[in-house]
C-alpha cells in the first residue's frame, strides 16, 4: 500500500469537506433560524463555501459576513462573493474579531474552534458580537471517533491516537461544546451529532488524511510500518466504511 498521499490544496480540500458533510451543513443552517433583514457571521469561513447559502436565507434586508485568518482564504472567499453585495468577507482572528460588542443577530462556527489556541476566549467572543437573544451554532468534530472497517481495531485505536495527540490542536473538542458554551455565559438550546458515513476508501482517504497520516504516525515512532501498511491494504481493498462524529451545539446569548 502506498504511503504519504500528499495533502490536497486547502481550497480543494474545504470544498471535498462541504460535499462529505453537506447533511450535517444543512442541520447548522436550519438550527441558525435565518430570516430576512438579519445579520449573519460566519467565523473561519474559509473560501466562502457556505455565504451564499446563508445570504439566501436572510434576504436584500439581511447581511452576511466572513471572516477568516488566513489572507488567501479571505481573497478566494471575497472573489467568490463579488457579485453580491449584501456578502462581506474580512480578515480576522476568532480569539479577538473585528467587530463590535452585540453587533449581530446570528453566528456559525463549522469545524473552526477544534484548530484555535484558546477555544473558551473564542466562545467568549462569539458571546461579545451577538446581540441580546442571537444565537450560536458550532459544528465540530470529534477524532477520536474515527471508526473505519475492515483493519486491525488496534491500528484504528493508534491512528485516532497520533491524530489527537499530533495533527488537530483540539481533536475532542466537539465533546466540549457545552461546557465551553456555558462558560461563555450562553444557554445552551440544543446539542446534537452527526456522523458522517464513508463508503468509498479513496473518498474518505482525502477527508480523512488516513494514508498520509499514518505516514506521519510510523516517521513519528507512533505506528510500526508493518502494520500500518496492512492496515491501508485492508481499507483499500474493501467493502469499506469509516464514520466518525460531529457534535452540533445550539447556544443562545440571553435576551437582556
Amino acid at each position: 500500500m502506498t504511503f504519504g498521499v500528499p495533502r490536497p490544496d486547502k481550497i480543494d480540500y474545504y470544498a471535498q469537506v462541504a460535499e462529505a458533510g453537506r447533511d450535517y451543513k444543512r442541520q447548522v443552517l436550519a438550527a441558525l433560524d435565518l430570516r430576512p433583514g438579519l445579520t449573519v457571521l460566519d467565523v473561519g469561513c474559509g473560501p466562502g463555501t457556505d455565504l451564499p447559502a446563508m445570504a439566501e436565507a436572510v434576504g436584500s434586508s439581511g447581511a452576511v459576513l466572513g471572516v477568516d485568518t488566513e489572507p488567501a482564504m479571505v481573497e478566494e472567499a471575497g472573489r467568490r462573493v463579488a457579485g453580491t453585495p449584501r456578502i462581506s468577507v474580512r480578515l480576522g482572528d476568532a480569539h479577538a474579531l473585528p467587530l463590535a460588542e452585540s453587533s449581530v443577530d446570528r453566528v456559525r462556527a463549522d469545524r473552526m474552534v477544534q484548530h484555535v489556541a484558546d477555544p473558551a476566549a473564542v466562545f467568549a467572543e462569539l458571546h461579545r458580537v451577538l446581540r441580546p437573544g442571537g444565537l450560536a451554532c458550532v459544528a465540530e468534530p470529534d477524532w477520536d471517533s474515527l471508526v473505519v472497517d475492515p483493519g486491525e481495531l488496534s491500528t484504528n485505536r493508534a491512528f485516532n491516537r497520533f491524530v489527537c495527540s499530533t495533527m488537530v490542536r483540539n481533536a475532542t473538542v466537539g465533546r466540549s461544546l457545552p461546557r465551553l458554551a456555558l462558560g461563555a455565559g450562553f444557554e445552551v438550546l440544543d446539542v446534537s451529532v452527526a456522523t458522517p458515513v464513508f463508503r468509498d476508501f479513496e473518498a474518505a482517504d482525502k477527508i480523512l488524511g488516513l494514508s498520509r497520516n499514518t505516514e506521519r504516525a510510523v516517521r513519528a515512532g507512533h505506528l510500526d510500518r508493518a502494520a500500518g501498511e496492512q492496515w491501508l491494504a485492508a481499507l483499500a481493498s474493501g467493502p469499506f466504511l469509516a464514520a466518525s462524529m460531529v457534535f452540533i451545539g445550539v447556544f443562545a446569548k440571553p435576551a437582556a
